[in-house]
């Protein structure tokens, strides 16, 4: 049933509930900077609030207006997205505060269709940047909005596929307060993530179940439909630390692969596990002639990305002549804390035992730590 009544009764219900229930707070609702808008809107791109609320602050104070943006050292904008992941946002926003501070000198563009024309910028960022700092009526559409939207009006076509997002971009689009847009994309977007939850919604004191589809036809645990799974591969990256004195060799990720832009140690990547007289073999085929002291490999390392799983082990080297691999420079310990590192090497970096030897040029002891294959 989506007769307009239905519809108004759930543009009614969900307006009052905003101005009198709704005490969700996040530092840029009612931010009208759309130089703000958009870095929240970049840094919450596939991250949750909790975890990039703390990234939108530590940005906004180190570059409070895009001009401070663009003229920053990209390095230096790379290591503070560390940990973030999905770092190609990173890079479009590098690209994209340039662009406006250069081309557009420093004017953020204020139509729906100019702010799409941004590198990194998709519908639904266009549709919440121009609404909430311009007030144009556009209907921001996220899981939230998918989520309750598929719930109130009973959608059953799958919202992952072409026809289901169609649905519900049209239906969004219609429902959208055309004085009050930026209020109204606020108020869907927090009711999907206080009240209509992905998991335990909180129906019994739900402002709109009265007219809920999912809820008068128990229905709600089976909405939205995904017809989509998503299907990881497993890659094996084992990083060798080769240290030489108060050095150690880094290069920075150029091929248009994960981690674009973020340093790393030697790799070698390999399709299936790697046990010890493995990875001794790949070690002499990278230095060659050097002679070298294995001091230590870790236990094995994991880190889940949307269509990856990357599986792999940390082994540190000692040697006394530089290696020289191309692409590869050697760095001091005051150079590699500024460096971006993914998820994965940042992760073993900040393990304390690892932090105060990496440099501990009178080692001696080799790990006897197992190779593992999980």
């Amino acid at each position: 049933m989506k007769s307009q009544t239905h519809k108004e009764f759930f543009k009614k219900k969900l307006l009052a509930w905003n101005q009198n229930e709704n005490s969700r707070e996040m530092p840029w609702k009612g931010e009208k900077d759309p130089y703000k808008i958009w870095l929240s809107e970049i840094i919450l791109q596939q991250t949750r609030v909790d975890q990039g609320l703390a990234y939108f602050q530590r940005f906004v104070s180190a570059f409070p207006t895009i001009a401070h943006l663009a003229e920053a050292p990209e390095t230096s904008v790379f290591k503070m997205w560390e940990g973030l992941g999905y770092y190609s946002r990173c890079k479009n926003l590098i690209a994209t505060a340039k662009f406006v501070h250069a081309q557009l000198s420093g004017k953020f563009p204020a139509t729906y269709d100019q702010i799409l024309l941004l590198k990194g910028v998709g519908p639904y960022t266009a549709a919440a940047i121009a609404s909430f700092a311009f007030n144009l009526p556009h209907a921001v559409v996220d899981g939230n909005v998918f989520r309750v939207l598929a719930r109130y009006f009973g959608i059953d076509t799958p919202i992952d596929s072409t026809l289901g997002k169609k649905l519900v971009t049209d239906l969004a689009q219609e429902l959208v307060d055309k004085k009050f847009p930026g209020i109204y994309n606020q108020a869907i977007m927090d009711f999907g993530a206080v009240i209509c939850k992905p998991q335990i919604p909180l129906c019994p004191v739900c402002v709109l179940k009265e007219n809920c589809l999912a809820f008068q036809e128990n229905l709600v645990a089976q909405l939205p439909v995904k017809e989509k799974s998503i299907v990881r591969r497993t890659r094996w990256f084992y990083y060798f630390i080769i240290e030489t004195g108060a050095q150690v060799q880094v290069r920075k990720r150029v091929n248009g692969d994960i981690w674009e832009n973020l340093y790393e140690f030697v790799l070698h990547e390999s399709p299936s596990p790697l046990d010890d007289h493995q990875l001794i073999e790949h070690l002499d085929t990278i230095l060659g002639d050097v002679d070298f002291e294995l001091v230590s490999v870790s236990g094995g390392h994991k880190q889940l990305l949307t269509h990856q799983t990357i599986k792999g082990q940390f082994i540190r080297v000692k040697t006394n002549v530089l290696p020289h691999l191309p692409n590869h420079i050697f760095v001091s310990p005051e150079t590699l804390q500024t460096l971006p590192f993914p998820k994965f090497i940042s992760n073993f970096l900040k393990d304390k035992n690892v932090s105060l030897n990496l440099f501990n040029t009178n080692r001696n002891q080799q790990s006897t730590d197992l190779i593992t294959t999980t």
